[in-house]
């Protein structure tokens, strides 16, 4: 079951966040032809300038929460080579600070050359719900640029109610089993119903799981324990490399505390002023096009399943598509030691997960030409539970629940109930016909939350904030290259740095530009002019 999320996927092959809005990973290039996904145009603008701007916070720290900014870390061994975990409080609820507490899992991997150590590097891999101590340990900490690791403290904190940190946990692995699998695609009312249902019982289960803190997930609470995290590091200004989600984290961050924004890269960039509806159309706009990135590819190759030369991407989305709707009636064999069979939904959530990563595409034919030509789902299904985050032993992350927490917390529903997402369905056709109708009964999720909104679209500005690098890619199917646009164009600072290329993000994919232009400003605070282009 597809649910609206960003993500960024970790370079260990797991999937690290919704999108997200809820999708594995929120989310066609505003250069491309399809209408949903542009974001240029007077009424874009429109639009986006008629919400509001989030308000800076007082520059003076409350002396509630002196507690927290002066608590001190203790490190240690995480059970990692080279990596230090700690534990950190922070206010459950930032409005009542006496009211409790959140712990919070922190992890560095101390710089290589301490005689030029620059200060603390946090990253974040997105999501929500990926874990940031997660990806700092398999891939931060050992894979960005030996220059960047020799300079910084590379620091992650998992977001409250993820992974390490009081995680969030609405089913157990059977029953995530069971929703996964859950037909997103209604052909009727009871259908429809037994969809419904599957929502509300998932979300009941985040409700009995964590009834305080679901109220407390929210990325501006997010945001300010980063500004805790900042202070008991001892860093005057925050530095700080988000992905997918990760930039929405690090934007709002920079709009709180403009004044303590030091050198932000934002990679993959969100559009904060967009409402959920919105989001999840630019979003299914931007899987379409890099499905169709995908089909151009595959239809020179011999191993395409989907058509050969001279076959249009439109043709081989049909192909796909009709494989799909077999899948609705006829799931096939998966060879699954828990009885699973390729479902739609799940044979849907396989091929979306491909699309993050070009470097996939060769799994991803070969995974169809099997359920296509062979009727064996198993490769397909591999593809789906690495999306899901679940585990040969039938567990799952916390991946799933966080990142339903925070995106049903920080914006309305797309939609309030199956009615509207009849109404709306045109339009997510139109935007995909290979995924539309399933992304956009995702879209239902939020709308049985038991906790209800906190957030709702805004601008940032960030006034004040020094450079602000947000990077952008140009086929990005997770957060289209629009919103990278519209947030650099937002930032009171922003430089907008171009990646024509597929894959979601751009840092650490291969291209030297990129990589030479991100690494110049985290090591000499560079900032490349706006507008700048690479591939």
């Amino acid at each position: 079951m597809h649910t609206r999320r960003t993500l960024r996927r970790t370079r260990t092959g797991t999937a690290a966040t919704r999108l997200a809005p809820l999708l594995a990973a929120l989310l066609v290039t505003a250069c491309s032809a399809q209408g949903p996904s542009s974001t240029a145009g007077p009424a874009a603008e429109e639009q986006r300038t008629a919400v509001p701007a989030l308000v800076a916070l007082p520059r003076s720290t409350p002396s509630a929460l002196a507690p927290y900014y002066g608590q001190k870390l203790r490190w240690r061994d995480c059970g990692v080579p080279g990596f230090q975990c700690a534990t950190m409080k922070a206010p459950l609820d930032y409005a009542k600070p006496s009211g409790g507490d959140v712990r919070l899992a922190v992890a560095r991997k101390k710089a290589t050359d301490p005689g030029r150590r620059l200060g603390s590097l946090l990253v974040n891999p997105g999501g929500p719900g990926g874990s940031a101590v997660g990806y700092l340990q398999q891939y931060a900490g050992i894979g960005y640029p030996a220059e960047v690791r020799a300079r910084y403290d590379i620091v992650a904190v998992d977001p409250r109610g993820v992974a390490r940190s009081e995680p969030v946990e609405c089913l157990d692995g059977p029953k995530m089993d069971a929703y996964t699998q859950t037909d997103v695609t209604p052909d009727d009312g009871r259908e429809a119903d037994v969809l419904v249902d599957a929502y509300k019982r998932f979300a009941d289960g985040c409700r009995a799981d964590a009834p305080k803190l679901l109220r407390h997930v929210s990325t501006v609470e997010a945001a300010r324990d980063m500004d805790i995290l900042r202070a008991v590091l001892g860093d005057p200004k925050l530095t700080y490399v988000g992905a997918s989600y990760g930039t929405f984290l690090g934007a709002t961050y920079a709009g709180l505390f403009p004044d303590r924004t030091g050198r932000l890269v934002l990679d993959g960039a969100m559009d904060p002023s967009l409402p959920a509806r919105r989001l999840n159309l630019e979003q299914t706009a931007g899987f379409e096009t890099a499905f169709r990135s995908f089909a151009e590819d595959c239809v020179r190759r011999a191993d395409c399943p989907l058509g050969g030369r001279g076959t249009t991407p439109a043709r081989a989305g049909q192909t796909l598509k009709a494989f799909f709707d077999r899948l609705d009636t006829r799931p096939i064999p998966a060879g699954d030691s828990a009885g699973r069979k390729l479902t739609e939904s799940l044979a849907t959530t396989g091929v979306i997960t491909a699309m993050y990563d070009e470097g996939a595409w060769q799994q991803l034919r070969e995974a169809l030409t099997s359920a296509m030509r062979r009727n064996d789902g198993a490769a397909l299904l591999t593809l789906s539970d690495s999306y899901y985050e679940r585990e040969p032993s039938g567990g799952y992350s916390n991946l799933m629940s966080a990142n339903a927490a925070v995106n049903c917390l920080d914006l309305p529903a797309a939609f309030a109930s199956p009615q509207e997402v009849r109404e709306g369905l045109s339009a997510f056709e139109k935007a995909s016909p290979v995924f539309g109708e399933s992304l956009a009964w995702a879209s239902l999720n939020c709308a049985y939350w038991p906790v209800k909104p906190t957030g709702e679209p805004h601008r940032i500005k960030a006034q004040g904030a020094p450079p602000i690098l947000v990077v952008g890619t140009t086929r990005d199917p997770a957060t289209p290259y629009g919103w990278a646009r519209s947030l650099a164009g937002q930032l009171s600072s922003g430089r907008l740095l171009t990646y024509d290329g597929d894959g979601h993000t751009a840092y650490g994919r291969g291209s030297s530009c990129v990589d030479s232009t991100i690494n110049a400003y985290l090591l000499r605070g560079t900032a490349p002019a706006d507008g700048k282009r690479c591939s």
